[in-house]
């Protein structure tokens, strides 16, 4: 599996500043620029991220540019940021001065409260003395929506479907978008034998239900369920959030309207209401949200040496001890290990 293939916790932009650089003009102060590569997955290749701008003749350098890239909270995230006295347009890195280096992972960057300071390395190449500075590197979170609504429903007086018994009603609810097409964002949990059913309630993003419109409609379908998969229409309304957001009450009690049966009965007023029981918008903090709020993850490990995993010095047994490669037991550990570090 690539790492492409994984799904990102979240993504973050990356800050960079430093201080106290090693001066290589003569006559000036340097130009730095700081420069991102990021080991790829299951490779001991790094690849080159993006540079900041160049800012003239500076040793304590705030960059502007941004770094942004996914997070997975399930990878140990490597990155290098080398910073370089660029004085001229030639992109090519050897063509410049090196600064100093400093290697990391994301994971202690977004796991440090207010970022990480540490000191710049040397380039390994020259060993030239002297301090090489500082280098502040933080991480913020994208800014995003991260609202959602609680929605809660219930239904009074439906339509009879079936000949013995009940309805065995379910409801669906539809974003309408500005091309009049449909999205589902829900479909409810069959509540049996029950004319008056009170659905759980269910949450869904806010951004999805109204797609930057509070206006925009939402259409729920009610259906009686039935085994052989064909489901019986019971009604259909529509709403908007707007509306739903002034809360319980008639404002949010909606005439479920069968067009089929409207249209042959004059006498046809309803297959029934539907009811708003519950609404509410809350904040569904992310996994950045708690380490920011100094949430910590501790990492305890026990060992199990029955007798039944066989000797220890028998090669087959999962505790052997190679002399020369670890076992499965040590690369568990630290393929785990050195993932939960960073939050602790």
């Amino acid at each position: 599996m690539t790492a492409m293939q994984h799904v990102p916790v979240t993504e973050v932009d990356i800050s960079v500043s430093c201080t106290n650089l090693k001066d290589r003009d003569a006559l000036s102060k340097s130009d730095p620029v700081c420069v991102l590569l990021m080991k790829e997955f299951n490779s001991d290749k790094y690849k080159e991220i993006g540079r900041t701008e160049r800012i003239e003749n500076t040793l304590d350098p705030v960059f502007a540019t941004k770094f942004r890239v996914n997070y997975f909270f399930e990878e140990s995230q490597k990155l290098k940021f080398e910073i370089y006295d660029m004085d001229s347009p030639q992109k090519e890195l050897s063509n410049h001065d090196f600064l100093g280096r400093v290697e990391v992972t994301l994971g202690q960057v977004v796991g440090t409260s207010g970022g990480m300071r540490t000191a710049l390395s040397a380039d390994q190449s020259t060993r030239k003395g002297g301090s090489c500075g500082a280098i502040h590197i933080t991480a913020e979170e994208i800014a995003s929506n991260k609202d959602v609504v609680l929605i809660h429903w219930r239904a009074n007086k439906l339509d009879k479907k079936d000949l013995i018994g009940k309805s065995d009603p379910y409801f669906e609810v539809y974003r309408v978008n500005d091309d009049r097409s449909r999205l589902l964002l829900h479909r409810s949990e069959v509540v049996e034998n029950n004319l008056n059913p009170i659905w759980k309630p269910f949450t869904v993003p806010l951004q999805q239900l109204i797609a930057g419109n509070e206006n925009r409609f939402i259409e729920i379908e009610c259906y009686d369920s039935d085994e052989n998969g064909d489901h019986d229409l019971i009604g259909t309304c529509q709403t908007t959030y707007a509306r739903l957001k002034q809360g319980t009450g008639s404002i949010n009690v909606c005439e479920l309207i069968n067009l089929k049966k409207q249209a042959k009965k004059k006498s046809y007023k309803n297959s029934g209401t539907l009811e708003l029981l519950q609404l509410e918008q809350k904040i569904e903090h992310s996994f950045l949200d708690y380490v920011r709020g100094g949430t910590q993850i501790h990492f305890t490990v026990a060992v199990d040496f029955t007798a039944s995993n066989g000797n220890p010095v028998d090669s087959r047994s999962l505790h052997y001890i190679h002399p020369h490669e670890p076992n499965q037991y040590m690369i568990a550990l630290q393929s785990v290990g050195e993932i939960i570090e960073d939050y602790d």
